[in-house]
C-alpha cells in the first residue's frame, strides 16, 4: 500500500487516569523517549492486584480497565494540569474533581468509581502513580498514532459511526489512505516539529466495543476487525526520537 507524503494531526487525545477519562487538547510538547503527556498519570488497582514494590509499571491486569467494565468507557474528563486535578463527568455519575495523589482524594475517586465496576470482579482498591512512568499498556514509553481514514472504512464495513474515542489513541491523522499506517513500521515520521520512529501495530481488544457516550456494549469491533481485514490491529505504536511541538493542523510527514 502506498502511504502519502504527508498528513494532518487532526485530533490530540489524553488519558490522565488509566481507563477512566479522555480529553481532548489542542496541543502537546512531545519529549524524547516519553510517553504522551500526561496520559496514564494515574491507574486504579483492583483489590486482588499484584503490584511491585517499590511501586512500579505493573501489566495492564493488575488495574481496572475498559475490558472489564463497558461504562468505564463513558468517562470524560477535564485536566488541570498544573495541580495535578482531573475532573471526571459520566452520564450516571455527579461531576467531580479529583487530586489523585491527595489520599482523601484518592478514597474519593474510588467511591465515584465503584458503581461503574462489576460486583462480580475485585473492587477498586488503590490509586497509583509512579513519578516519570506512564501507566499505558506497554512498559515502555510509546505514543498511539490512529488514522480516521482507517476508522471511516471500519465504520462504513460495519454500518455505524464509530467514535475515536473507543480505541484510546493520542494522535488521529487526517489524510492517510484507510489503513496505510499498518505499512509504516521501522519508519520515521516527523508530527509537527517531534520526530517519532513507528515499532509497532496496536492489537485491540473488547473494551472497544463500548460506546463512549453510553458505556454500553453496541458493537463487535474485535470481530468486524477480523472479518475484514483478517486481524484485530487498529492504530500504531511510535516512539518519540526528537522532541517537538505538535497542535492540532500540524503536518504529519513520512
Amino acid at each position: 500500500m502506498t502511504v502519502p507524503a504527508t498528513g494532518q494531526v487532526a485530533k490530540l487525545v489524553r488519558h490522565p487516569i488509566k481507563s477512566a477519562g479522555y480529553e481532548l487538547v489542542d496541543r502537546v510538547a512531545l519529549t524524547r523517549d516519553t510517553a504522551f503527556p500526561f496520559d496514564r498519570v494515574w491507574a486504579v488497582a483492583h483489590a486482588a492486584a499484584r503490584l511491585p514494590l517499590p511501586l512500579a509499571w505493573a501489566p495492564k491486569l493488575q488495574f481496572l480497565r475498559g475490558w472489564g467494565s463497558a461504562d468505564l468507557m463513558a468517562i470524560s474528563c477535564v485536566s488541570d494540569v498544573a495541580n495535578s486535578a482531573v475532573t471526571l463527568s459520566h452520564p450516571r455519575c455527579p461531576t467531580e474533581t479529583f487530586r489523585p495523589d491527595d489520599p482523601a482524594d484518592a478514597a474519593r475517586l474510588i467511591d465515584w468509581l465503584r458503581p461503574l465496576w462489576p460486583e462480580n470482579r475485585p473492587e477498586p482498591a488503590q490509586v497509583i502513580h509512579v513519578p516519570g512512568q506512564a501507566l499505558t499498556d506497554q512498559d515502555q514509553p510509546l505514543v498511539s498514532i490512529n488514522s480516521l481514514s482507517s476508522l471511516a472504512d471500519l465504520s462504513a464495513r460495519m454500518g455505524r459511526d464509530l467514535s475515536v474515542h473507543r480505541w484510546r489513541g493520542n494522535i488521529w491523522v487526517d489524510g492517510w489512505a484507510p489503513w496505510a499506517e499498518l505499512d509504516l513500521i521501522g519508519r520515521e515520521i516527523t508530527v509537527g516539529t517531534a520526530r517519532l520512529v513507528v515499532v509497532e501495530p496496536i492489537g485491540r481488544c473488547r473494551a472497544t466495543g463500548a460506546n463512549p457516550d453510553t458505556g454500553v456494549q453496541d458493537a463487535d469491533t474485535m470481530a468486524a476487525l477480523e472479518a475484514e481485514y483478517g486481524h484485530t490491529d487498529f492504530g500504531i505504536f511510535a516512539r518519540v526520537i526528537a522532541s517537538g511541538d505538535v497542535a492540532l493542523g500540524d503536518e504529519v510527514r513520512i
